[in-house]
């Protein structure tokens, strides 16, 4: 007689991470914490403000535990591992004002307050794009944003794996575009500093080395102020905002095209392929001109670097002199 496989080992179930299991408020607390006092909410509003006031560096269990008044032990019986808080904080962080299904708007206009949403999220708290994206979104808020996003291409010929992929598009034009905002409000508060280098601060120096004969292309830009703002030419807030809202309607464009493409039945381009590598013929006339390439490319990076050098050490002086200049005037002034 053939014994029956009970149901529950034919099929096990893994459970779920740990951090994901908080976030849906299934996992189980094998241990409370001191006078039930703290709790994971508690927690993780520390942790963000942490992060918000000095970046996700400054996150840590003992960090957090101290700034509640509590031993770090008393976190691990809530949150057994830093990697299983910063989920939670993403969790929090990133949780955005999902509208009604009513909202009557063209898929672009839902699209664009889609990734406008995003957008504010990251501004709030701008740490959340230094988490690695490890993996799909599994955590409740996350999912929601993802659904909100599917309500919005609904209508579209899009296949799953293309909604997928333009979902992915966009959220990565977003992180990439807060990202770099961010590091950019960074680096002109530091400014401030004297001796802080940035492009502004030596545009002067920088224009003597960008000539029409290196960089015939860039040096009319750069000459105009369209690489960098010109020192004392500050961009008001639209023309911080030009190069996001480019980027998003251009890709919107593509989007829209691919989308006409699909409802007028037309056959799609076939995928544009890199270019072969040529295959060199063989010879000694081939490798002697093969070697002398190589030396000449060593003696232009050999080149470049002394440049690098002397630009390096141009911008020092001029800094020092700058430097010296304003202690001579303040000394003057006393």
């Amino acid at each position: 007689m053939t014994s029956q496989t009970p149901p529950e080992a034919e099929r096990s179930d893994p459970e779920l991470p740990r951090g994901v299991a908080l976030a849906w408020g299934v996992a189980t607390h094998p241990q409370r914490g001191p006078k039930r006092e703290l709790s994971i909410e508690r927690i993780v509003e520390a942790a963000i403000e942490i992060a918000d006031a000095e970046g996700l560096a400054a996150v840590s269990m003992s960090r957090v535990a101290a700034s509640l008044g509590f031993t770090t032990m008393s976190l691990y019986r809530y949150v057994t591992s830093k990697d299983d808080l910063i989920l939670l904080m993403a969790e929090r962080a990133g949780e955005v004002a999902v509208p009604e299904e009513s909202v009557d708007r063209s898929w672009r206009e839902g699209v664009t307050a889609w990734v406008l949403a995003i957008r504010a999220a990251f501004r709030a708290h701008p740490w959340i794009v230094d988490i690695p994206v490890s993996g799909p979104p599994m955590t409740p808020n996350n999912l929601a944003i993802v659904d909100w996003f599917l309500r919005e291409v609904r209508g579209l010929p899009l296949s799953d794996g293309e909604k997928m992929s333009t979902l992915l598009l966009l959220t990565s034009y977003a992180r990439a575009m807060s990202a770099q905002d961010r590091d950019i409000g960074a680096a002109a508060a530091a400014a401030t500093d004297p001796g802080t280098v940035t492009g502004a601060s030596f545009f002067a120096t920088l224009a003597e080395f960008v000539t029409p004969e290196r960089f015939p292309d860039l040096a009319p830009l750069f000459a105009g102020g369209g690489y960098i703002a010109v020192p004392g030419q500050a961009a008001d807030d639209a023309d911080a905002d030009a190069d996001f809202w480019f980027g998003l309607e251009r890709i919107l464009d593509g989007i829209e095209h691919h989308v006409e493409r699909l409802e007028s039945g037309a056959p799609t381009p076939p995928r544009t392929e890199p270019p072969a590598a040529l295959a060199l013929p063989r010879g000694r006339a081939v490798r002697e001109a093969a070697r002398a390439r190589r030396e000449a490319e060593k003696a232009l990076r050999e080149a470049r670097k002394r440049e690098r050098e002397a630009v390096k050490h141009a911008l020092e002086r001029e800094q020092r002199d700058r430097e010296r200049e304003q202690r001579e005037q303040e000394r003057r002034a006393t």
